[in-house]
């Protein structure tokens, strides 16, 4: 069985700006609350351990996952629970990463480094941090084999497709996902599409297609005029939503993993298990000799 029958915990959470510290401490609150739940495992926004808007900051506070003694208490809390976090990392060369991190048994198992850091419209991202490039599923303890991505690379339908071809059957996403705040009976929102309803229908567009769990958990709060919307959510491989966090206010949610649903899901339409990736190798290769 490759997806464990599982609890697992969607803590829609705001940040301190920059206050690692502070937000390592609010981050073991709510794994213990998850704890108490008796979930197998929690999962934070993106950037949940610095703040979104970082910009230059993001030099002075980023953290090196195995070592930062910051992480301690994260990483001790990870030998009862596996955790899901938000970061900037940096790598032996100094280049930082918007990255997503897995605690588990007492260490950082996996890093996820975003592959689609934006900069259009509100985001700036690329003047910042360091794109990743690569992907891959893995193996958790307590999960099974799952993949994470980070908010924008959710957008690219390579990514998911590359992690459900790798065989993971729950594909987490972290996210910030803003809108704007303004004043007056003009203020609009930003025209980056990050309504609840755009995303869910992207989450379960995923999740019918490639007959997965997809996890989404974005932040909430105000930060440098920018408010985040919430709206976190597990959907089933038959893209219903099995549990969704309040909008715009903190929330812990806890809902199941059912490994069964990903086998029904699949025998019931079998266009994921008839994927033809060879195909889609050869297609795409006389494609890019033509550009």
């Amino acid at each position: 069985m490759l997806l464990k029958p599982s609890r697992i915990a969607l803590a829609q959470t705001s940040s301190v700006l920059g206050d690692t510290a502070r937000n390592v401490e609010r981050h073991v609150e709510l794994v213990e609350r998850a704890i108490a739940a008796n979930a197998d495992a929690v999962i934070f926004p993106e950037l949940s351990l610095s703040g979104y808007t970082l910009r230059d900051l993001n030099f002075d506070i980023a953290i090196k996952p195995a070592s930062s003694p910051v992480l301690d208490p994260l990483r001790e809390i990870s030998k009862m629970i596996t955790i899901i976090a938000g970061g900037a990392e940096e790598d032996e060369r100094g280049a930082v990463y918007n990255s997503s991190l897995l605690f588990e048994d007492g260490e950082v198992k996996h890093v996820h480094r975003k592959v689609y850091p934006p900069t259009y419209g509100i985001f700036e991202e690329g003047r910042y941090f360091t794109s990743g490039t690569k992907t891959a599923a893995f193996t958790s303890n307590k999960l099974g084999r799952v993949g994470l991505l980070v908010c924008e690379d959710l957008w690219h339908p390579a990514l998911p497709y590359l992690l459900a071809l790798d065989d993971a059957q729950l594909i987490i996403t972290i996210a910030a996902s803003p809108t704007r705040l303004d004043t007056g009976e003009d203020a609009l929102e930003t025209a980056v599409p990050t309504n609840y309803t755009v995303n869910r229908e992207h989450h379960a567009a995923y999740a019918r297609l490639f007959g997965v769990y997809v996890a989404f958990v974005n932040r909430v709060g105000v930060e440098d005029g920018v408010n985040f919307w919430g709206g976190s959510e597990l959907v089933a491989p038959s893209g219903e939503t099995v549990a969704r966090c309040n909008f715009f206010d903190e929330d812990l949610v806890v809902c199941e993993i059912d490994p069964v649903q990903v086998r029904q899901a699949r025998q019931l339409s079998r266009h994921f298990l008839d994927e033809n990736p060879l195909l889609t190798q050869n297609l795409l290769a006389k494609l890019l000799e033509r550009k």
